[in-house]
């Protein structure tokens, strides 16, 4: 990597943000790979490279397959609940307490975001924090439940009712929560200077978001390795490591 190209790159995004009004960033699994947190889709180390997703992590696996959707999801939760943020975070969180950055809407599930300290995080695809009874309907916190399902590979049960508790994320053939979508869509409208980061934009309906900022004049800034189906409507693509180029951002600014 060309560090005077970084420094380039980084003094243009930086005066886009500065000139902003609305700033709103669309995270996915790029930004926590330096981290230590696998993505799902890469070549070689993606998740879905070792499993077929409808048999591990899609409601049917959890309906019918338990065991197999939890054995699935403990070294991933194991992996989540360890990890640290890295300096993407923690620059995402600086430029939320600077009010530059108006909101988070994260295809993630790992709550890095909110470990670094930013507030106003949209999680679309939900989180690990919570697990839900789908038969009487309680919410439980995943901390009351971590240990013995670490380490004693218990399957968390309902006290109620003692039916199997569904982790808070999104799995696949299930349908985004309706509220924090509608609050992420509003969010992209709202934006007038969109930035994707570690996300390819491959997932949809947050593929869409970006879409909906062009859409009402938004300037558009891409952070990822990939390309995405938005790349020759970005005003600025940023293919750098997130962790060194978002300090680099933030240094530019101030």
């Amino acid at each position: 990597m060309n560090r005077d190209d970084l420094h380039a790159a980084a003094r243009q995004a930086a005066d886009l943000i500065t000139h902003s009004r609305w700033m709103v960033v669309l995270t996915g699994a790029g930004i926590s790979t330096p981290s230590g947190i696998p993505d799902f889709r890469s070549a070689n180390t993606g998740l879905w490279t070792r499993d077929n997703p409808m048999e591990v992590a899609s409601l049917s696996a959890f309906r019918h397959r338990p065991e197999k959707f939890f054995n699935w999801l403990r070294p991933l939760a194991e992996g989540m609940l360890n990890a640290k943020p890295n300096p993407a975070h923690y620059a995402l969180a600086h430029l939320e307490e600077t009010g530059h950055l108006k909101a988070i809407i994260t295809q993630n599930i790992d709550g890095l975001h909110q470990k670094a300290g930013s507030s106003h995080v949209l999680e679309v695809h939900g989180s690990m924090q919570k697990l839900h009874c789908l038969t009487c309907q309680r919410i439980f916190p995943l901390e009351d439940y971590i240990d013995p399902f670490l380490h004693e590979k218990e399957i968390p049960r309902c006290t109620n009712c003692k039916s199997i508790l569904k982790p808070g994320i999104v799995l696949f053939e299930e349908l985004l929560p309706v509220d924090v979508w509608q609050k992420a869509e509003e969010q992209a409208q709202k934006a007038d200077l969109f930035v994707v980061v570690g996300s390819a934009l491959e997932v949809t309906p947050a593929a869409h978001l970006p879409l909906y900022a062009l859409e009402n004049g938004a300037r558009l800034i891409i952070n990822t390795f990939s390309p995405t189906y938005l790349d020759s409507q970005a005003d600025l693509l940023l293919p750098y490591d997130v962790a060194e180029l978002w300090p680099e951002i933030i240094r530019q600014m101030s």
